[in-house]
């Protein structure tokens, strides 16, 4: 991830409303792994990726539900019958 791609991910959790500070994992190496903290400040920092992830995934299901009417997604029953003559 790149400063820009960073900002993006910040303006989608503030989208959501929720709380996060997108940064690298190791402030001298902006190439490596970035992650969701609490704050900026990389002394005090508390990871929260885990915990945003979470709420986007709460906040998704929320924000788009199934169409009334519509089934659940997941495992059905049913039988299939084969055309006559096979």
């Amino acid at each position: 991830m790149n400063a820009e791609e960073a900002r993006h991910v910040e303006a989608v959790l503030r989208h959501m409303g929720l709380p996060g500070v997108v940064a690298p994992d190791d402030p001298e190496n902006p190439a490596g792994p970035w992650r969701v903290y609490d704050q900026a400040d990389p002394d005090t920092r508390q990871d929260t990726t885990a915990d945003a992830l979470v709420g986007l995934a709460q906040a998704f299901h929320v924000s788009r539900p199934l169409p009334p009417g519509q089934p659940k997604p997941g495992p059905t029953r049913g039988f299939v019958i084969p055309p006559k003559g096979d």
